[in-house]
């Protein structure tokens, strides 16, 4: 009987050792945050603070354009209208012909390179009819060569917008 005591003992199951327990306190789950009407004051003071945002902006901007700066618009196209005329109204016989188109394409490039970039002046009527005369003559030298000269009709719809520019720039626009 001794084996039977023995594996008695031994299919006894050892007690498992003791574990601390955590017990935590579960409070009810939150309701979800009750979402009001917006209300009239608060839609008041966004569109205050709307307002006020906006006017502060307008402090950032960068100012127009100086008087002298625009003084310098007004002196640098005038130049390039009276190179554009001097040119245009040469004959095609002039053996000066050439320099004169090197010396206004010089001209014209660099009076684009300068004033393209100026957002107040994209809007003049001078600046959009200058710059679309300039275009006309500089592509057709650039298609035809210096000494091509330029068709009636060309020449004719160029100088009109020399016209309407100098009369814009007189008129400040």
């Amino acid at each position: 009987m001794a084996s039977a005591s023995a594996t008695a003992t031994l299919l006894k199951p050892n007690p498992p050792p003791h574990k601390p327990s955590i017990t935590a306190s579960v409070s009810p789950p939150l309701p979800p945050p009750r979402r009001s009407p917006l209300l009239r004051r608060d839609f008041l003071s966004l569109a205050a603070t709307s307002t006020v945002l906006a006017q502060s902006i307008q402090f950032l901007a960068p100012a127009p354009a100086s008087a002298a700066e625009n003084e310098e618009y007004v002196k640098d196209t005038s130049e390039v209208i009276s190179k554009v005329r001097n040119t245009l109204s040469m004959a095609k016989t002039d053996p000066n012909v050439a320099d004169a188109v090197a010396e206004l394409r010089e001209a014209s490039n660099s009076w684009v390179a300068k004033y393209r970039k100026e957002k107040a002046l994209l809007g003049k009527t001078s600046f959009r009819d200058i710059y679309s005369a300039l275009n006309a003559v500089s592509g057709h030298y650039v298609s035809f060569g210096p000494t091509a000269p330029i068709p009636a009709k060309r020449k004719a719809r160029i100088l009109e917008e020399m016209e309407t520019a100098e009369k814009a720039l007189s008129r400040g626009r």
